[in-house]
């Protein structure tokens, strides 16, 4: 009987493990035949071009999921989806094109659902019937002139928060940050957090410190895949990208099932895979969420909400350092300026190889669970 419950605990921790996902140290690293762009998890939504108020389309249901998802329809909705295009909906699709500067139709056009489509982060747009992009946001206006000329122009912040805003008190002002242990994680990914990190640390008075308690770090950072326990399942290949909680949460979740590029140094860019998700700019946009940031409608900011495929973006724009000065004040050490962060890294060939794919935990208690079990069978 002890042998069996032995064997079945061991079943239990491998199940609930995370698994680790597939790194690479470029684009050109990964494959050809691994992934193709079409196999995005929301890409069947392309099928629903041109679909309109009156409409009934299988598949809508599905579309429906997807803006309940992410705020645009209530909860308290669920499990009564139809395959109508019914006013639930179109107030759906408007207040999304609203949030991210499309043309106002109502319609599942072509240029609403090109944008759908595109991978992102899973934190809500919309809190409790309240777009945090635009309403819900600090819709500031600055007037600014210049010195002897009668030309002046506005320029509007979008920059928002959690509700309540919350923020990491005073007295937790140096936090520390861990990794899923079960995850493996080579120090070349764990160096892209430690450059990510270091990207907020410039302009505010903060400061984020890597130790190996994962428990009792303030800052919890693992990949996992699908439902993994924190009510936000991930979606597979593409489609949500990664998730993280307001403070003093301090959990950031990454999507397993993607292929993450590591090694991508200096600014922002283009990868040349189309397929291929740059970690460390997901890493800044999801450290921006651990803050107390919202997502921002002003699309060359950090805080927008998607990430084209295949392209670097990491260094903060305007609004989110505004954003984030707000809630913290600035870096005494900051001067109004960014400048690219330096590789604080080696490469460790011996960690990545050729290819770079890593597997991690899955492949250690696998080995693990079948020596296990063969000294338990030879007792």
């Amino acid at each position: 009987m002890i042998r069996f419950c032995v064997f079945v605990a061991f079943l239990l921790f491998l199940v609930a493990s995370p698994v680790s996902a597939g790194f690479y140290p470029n684009a050109s690293s990964i494959p050809p035949d691994l992934h193709h762009p079409t196999d995005s998890a929301w890409n069947a939504f392309l099928n629903l071009t041109g679909c309109h108020a009156g409409m009934k389309v299988n598949g809508l249901y599905k579309i429906k999921q997807y803006f309940q998802h992410f705020g645009y329809i209530p909860q308290t909705l669920s499990g009564k989806f139809t395959d109508d295009f019914d006013d639930l909906l179109k107030n759906a699709v408007e207040m999304y094109q609203r949030n991210f500067k499309l043309n106002i139709t109502g319609e599942l056009d072509e240029l609403t659902l090109n944008h759908v489509v595109i991978p992102r982060c899973g934190v809500p747009d919309v809190v409790n019937g309240t777009s945090t992009m635009l309403n819900g946001g600090r819709r500031r206006t600055y007037e600014v002139s210049f010195s002897g000329r009668s030309q002046r122009f506005h320029a509007v912040k979008r920059y928002s928060f959690f509700p309540g805003a919350p923020r990491w008190p005073e007295r937790r002002r140096n936090l520390t940050y861990a990794f899923e242990p079960r995850n493996a994680l080579a120090e070349e990914v764990k160096n892209v957090f430690s450059r990510a990190f270091v990207r907020w640390a410039e302009v505010i008075p903060l400061t984020f410190r890597r130790v190996e308690s994962f428990e009792t770090s303030d800052i919890s950072i693992g990949f996992y895949t699908g439902n993994h326990g924190d009510g936000e399942p991930f979606d597979g290949f593409m489609g949500t990208l990664a998730h993280a909680f307001s403070p003093p949460n301090g959990h950031l979740h990454l999507d397993s099932d993607e292929d993450w590029i590591v090694s991508g140094e200096g600014g922002d860019g283009v990868l040349s895979e189309r397929a291929a998700v740059d970690l460390e700019s997901v890493a800044v946009h999801e450290i921006g969420h651990l803050l107390g940031l919202g997502h921002s409608s002003v699309q060359d900011s950090i805080m927008y909400p998607t990430l084209t495929t295949g392209r670097r973006k990491v260094d903060l724009h305007s609004d989110d350092v505004e954003g984030v000065q707000y809630l913290y004040g600035s870096n005494p050490n900051f001067n109004g300026s960014r400048t690219p962060t330096p590789s604080t890294y080696q490469r460790d060939t011996g960690d990545f190889g050729a290819a770079g794919r890593i597997y991690g935990s899955s492949f250690v208690l696998t080995c693990l669970l079948m020596s296990t079990v063969g000294l338990l069978l030879l007792y």
